[in-house]
């Protein structure tokens, strides 16, 4: 698939089919999500790959917008480590610019993924650190939840000629 292509047909997937994801696919993902920009090339991410069913289907009691995590094979959590910060603050450009990374990679394998946000939601946060141990200072940004897609992902352009200006406002 190319880029391009892969960046306008992606799509955020909340229904997926009853199949595992390899752990080496997995690692794909992840070796994407790991090449992401960041700031001074600190690389201030940590990942927790959770495919234990009731791991992840727990999360759906404190996360609202999460409930697909029920069927899904796998999720990855998307976490700032701010002890490897170089320039405090940015690890959540940082993380972002990761998750992106890990949801066009996921979809350029055929792979459906959802961004569920965590940060800066405190109760999020909380419940999420929680939930799957994190350290004091390891925030939770994201949740991907990944799945093999079982619905259609269609093309819709979304280029809004208003939203673009040239040189100022």
């Amino acid at each position: 698939m190319e880029v391009l292509e892969a960046i306008h047909t992606r799509r955020s997937v909340r229904k997926y089919e009853d199949k595992p994801i390899s752990e080496e696919l997995i690692k794909e993902l992840l070796s994407a999500a790991m090449v992401a920009p960041s700031a001074g090339n600190a690389q201030p991410w940590q990942f927790i790959v959770i495919d234990d069913h009731e791991k992840l289907a727990g999360v759906k009691e404190y996360s609202k917008y999460a409930t697909m995590v029920e069927h899904a094979p796998a999720g990855i959590l998307v976490c700032g480590d701010l002890s490897l910060e170089k320039f405090p603050g940015y690890w959540v450009q940082d993380c972002a610019a990761a998750t992106q990374n890990l949801l066009l990679a996921a979809h350029g394998k055929g792979l459906g993924a959802v961004w569920t946000g965590i940060y800066p939601m405190e109760d999020r946060v909380k419940a999420f650190s929680q939930h799957f141990n994190l350290p004091e200072k390891v925030i939770p940004l994201s949740l991907i939840v990944i799945g093999w897609p079982d619905q259609e992902q269609k093309y819709k352009d979304r280029y809004k000629e208003e939203r673009v200006h040239k040189n100022s406002w």
